[in-house]
């Protein structure tokens, strides 16, 4: 980790300031206590260390939106902009995602109206998330509804000492109601327009697809699935019941047995874990880094069922690719395979997967992605697509949101050029937020490095950007080993490992 942060990957290059490098400064001195009875009490100290910068932060963030406000003010910026940005420059600060950035300092400037919850955060008395809890149960009321709840219940004398964060929300929000029932109510009514679909990565390849829905929607959509699983178990299914309900609201939303065909899923893989079985992993567009027997399964179709497939043997030879996938020696190809259609998979359950398979080059030594093959003609998509496949997801520090924007770093009312080079995926509020007034990007340009944005802030920061690795390539600074090592090379290598990490717990504990 420090050889990638001395290879240029610290943002704001700026120390810390006196005061902070003094804090920090003390707490390298702290070392584990000789008893466990202490340790323990250096823990809870050290959480309420935790609670007290989060309270500091939350000053500070809304101390800096009031300044920015101010500025731009005078400087004549539109009532109903100001502060635009704000938010995204304080989640770069906290290394967070900009919509995190946001409500970090909404979170600010509701503890600002609510003291007693404040004093809490400060001393220790909550933490970071519990005192979020706090305003969001209070969000619908007025200034003085939420201060009257704050008073009320006086989290700084220790009523919610000992209480996890349904207690919390149930004191909050009985109070809340007390308050103003008539708001309470207005939220509760309102809140069927939050509606929505969200997809998160979990581990071992697999996702979270959560649905925010009203309450009947919601019971409604349950029981049928579950009314569908308790069908197919009496007639003899041998599935566990929520694999069943699973399967179902997939086939019932895709209206495709398994699910996916038909669909671009953006698996890219080199050629050696398509036609070699390498172990080097894959990458899934919009859910990252999969291992190479699972990219393998997926394009024959083998995800659902445990027998092997009828029809995918012999499938690099029937598209003509040979064993290397069409490299050229010498391109740096970590593509998978010519551009062009392989004929129909067949799967144990009778179903056809159509594969096609596109050829992506990138530069040997930095892995830059320099070409692909494209079936399209028309240049905007075939460079949207390129770009696409380089960035994988929005490329704004701390982000991880899907590319919604294609973006030209250098925009195109400057004459930026609508190239690779000038182009990076966006999603649209990091789209929006770089066109507030102070806001900058630009190329950097290395000898041996993947594609790479600095964005500079209003206040002078500048945050670098660089295109993750494709499959095959590394991170910068870090030695890429092979899939494959020899028994007694993998044994070296553990040896190694183990002495470091002794020599490690010994300088920490010293």
């Amino acid at each position: 980790m420090e050889a990638m942060a001395t290879a240029g990957q610290r943002e704001a290059a700026s120390g810390p300031g006196p005061v902070v490098a003094d804090v920090l400064r003390t707490l390298s001195l702290v070392r584990p206590a000789a008893d466990r009875q202490r340790m323990i009490d250096q823990m809870r100290e050290l959480e309420d260390v935790k609670s007290a910068a989060a309270a500091k932060q939350a000053r500070i963030a809304v101390a800096y939106d009031l300044a920015t406000r101010q500025e731009q003010a005078a400087a004549g910026v539109p009532a109903d902009e100001l502060g635009a940005g704000v938010g995204a420059e304080i989640a770069l600060a906290r290394r967070e995602s900009p919509s995190r950035g946001a409500r970090l300092l909404g979170l600010g400037k509701a503890l600002v109206e609510m003291p007693h919850t404040f004093a809490a955060l400060e001393s220790g008395q909550l933490n970071e998330w519990r005192a979020t809890l706090a305003v969001k149960e209070t969000a619908c009321l007025s200034v003085e509804d939420r201060t009257a709840v704050d008073e009320e219940i006086a989290a700084d004398t220790g009523t919610l000492a000992g209480c996890g964060d349904r207690a919390v929300i149930a004191a909050v929000r009985a109070a809340a109601y007390r308050r103003d029932p008539h708001s309470v109510a207005r939220r509760a009514s309102h809140a069927v327009n939050e509606r929505t679909v969200t997809l998160r990565p979990a581990p071992d390849t697999m996702t979270r697809l959560t649905a925010l829905l009203p309450v009947a929607q919601g019971v409604a959509v349950y029981a049928e699935l579950t009314r569908h699983a308790d069908a197919l178990k009496s007639s003899g299914d041998e599935r566990p019941k929520g694999n069943i309900m699973a399967d179902g609201l997939v086939e019932r939303v895709t209206r495709t047995p398994g699910g996916y065909t038909g669909i671009d899923l953006q698996l890219v893989m080199t050629d050696r874990t398509l036609f070699q079985g390498d172990s080097e992993p894959a990458r899934l567009a919009g859910y990252g880094i999969v291992p190479g027997e699972w990219a393998r399964k997926a394009i024959r179709g083998e995800l659902l069922a445990d027998a092997e497939p009828t029809g995918g043997e012999a499938t690099a030879q029937a598209a003509g690719l040979g064993s290397n996938g069409g490299v050229n020696g010498g391109t740096g190809d970590v593509g998978i395979g010519r551009s062009g259609r392989l004929p129909s998979v067949g799967t144990p359950e009778g179903r056809e997967l159509n594969v096609w398979l596109r050829r992506l080059y990138t530069a040997p030594t930095s892995g830059e992605l320099v070409r692909m093959d494209s079936r399209a003609r028309l240049f905007p998509a075939g460079l949207r697509r390129f770009v696409q496949v380089r960035d994988d997801t929005c490329r704004t520090p701390y982000c991880d949101a899907p590319i919604r924007h294609l973006d030209h770093i250098i925009s195109w009312h400057h004459d930026g050029p609508t190239t690779s080079t000038n182009g990076q995926g966006l999603c649209e509020t990091c789209n929006h937020t770089k066109e507030t007034p102070g806001w900058a990007a630009k190329t950097i340009t290395r000898q041996g490095q993947r594609h790479s944005v600095e964005t500079r802030t209003p206040t002078g920061h500048t945050y670098p950007s660089t295109a993750p690795p494709l499959p095959g390539t590394a991170f910068p600074g870090v030695v890429a080993v092979p899939a494959k090592k020899s028994s007694r090379r993998r044994r070296r290598l553990r040896r190694r490992m183990k002495a470091l990490k002794r020599a490690h717990k010994i300088r920490s504990w010293a």
